[in-house]
């Protein structure tokens, strides 16, 4: 595993911490910031029959499905969504130092289950990998938060990598799409299906920001509006913490056109909206 590899794991546990706003695992021990190296088992068993995850529908965890939340002083949104979610980027992975301690989910990780983090995903979500350099695919069960290495989309369990042929080099380029439990374990249909149509009268916006100062939103509203994007508005918003000023993109018509926004807004270095429907 790279040096880059081993360290972007190991504040794990106190960004679990963090997830867990609403109280703290009893293993809170082992939620601690200490980089201490991460690595394979020093006697592996054989993981090259290691079933894929079995996708089954089942309620979003109790645990990290938070609306947002901040690690390293970046905002990260969860998903409403997996419907018709599909990307492609680096994927790592994670081993010993971790197994048997919680993932956000609160599931305890296993090395040698079919597992992964995510960012954004909503847990749990069931995903379809595939090592775009030898076509290899797995199917694993995203349970946990991460990879909060800027440069990495997921952060696979030693089994997965290891199916994968991704251990020898610490990172590979992958594909990941997420799987529709209902549809015996296929990957989930495109965004243009009947599925990711809105329902009744429901609005889908994209949320690109979120400002105390209206000026500011004022400024990212007009710098948006000259990227055809479709209608940018602002929303005010009053909590406990004060008033804030939300930007977002819509009404869109359809989760395929919130999946292209969404891409176009990355171009622009805007990698953390989410979708809201009201």
């Amino acid at each position: 595993m790279s040096r880059q590899t081993q360290k972007h794991r190991g504040a794990l546990w106190l960004i679990a911490g963090v997830l867990l706003t609403s109280g703290c695992f009893t293993a809170c021990t082992s939620m601690q910031s200490t980089l201490v190296s991460d690595d394979a088992p020093a006697n592996p068993r054989d993981v090259s029959n290691v079933p894929d995850a079995v996708p089954r529908a089942e309620p979003l965890s109790r645990y990290g499905n938070m609306e947002s939340y901040q690690v390293y002083g970046k905002t990260y949104h969860t998903l409403p969504s997996s419907s018709g979610y599909r990307e492609s980027g680096i994927a790592s992975w994670y081993g010993t130092k971790f197994h048997g301690k919680r993932t956000s989910s609160g599931e305890p990780y296993d090395l040698y289950a079919m597992t992964a983090a995510h960012k954004t995903l909503p847990l749990p979500t069931y995903v379809e990998v595939t090592n775009l350099k030898n076509n290899r695919k797995v199917i694993v069960k995203v349970n946990d938060r991460g990879p909060f290495h800027e440069d990495r989309l997921i952060d696979l369990s030693y089994s997965a990598a290891s199916r994968l042929d991704i251990l020898p080099y610490g990172t590979g380029e992958v594909e990941i799409r997420a799987i529709d439990p209902t549809q015996s374990g296929q990957p989930a249909a495109p965004a243009s299906a009947a599925m990711t149509a809105l329902p009744g009268d429901s609005l889908l916006f994209l949320q690109v920001g979120a400002f105390s100062s209206r000026a500011n939103a004022e400024r990212m509203q007009g710098d948006l509006q000259t990227q055809n994007l479709g209608a940018i508005r602002i929303v005010e918003a009053t909590t406990d913490a004060g008033t804030f000023y939300k930007v977002q993109v819509g009404p869109l018509p359809s989760h395929m056109e919130a999946n292209r926004v969404t891409q176009e807004l990355k171009t622009l270095g805007i990698d953390n909206s989410h979708s809201i429907v009201q």
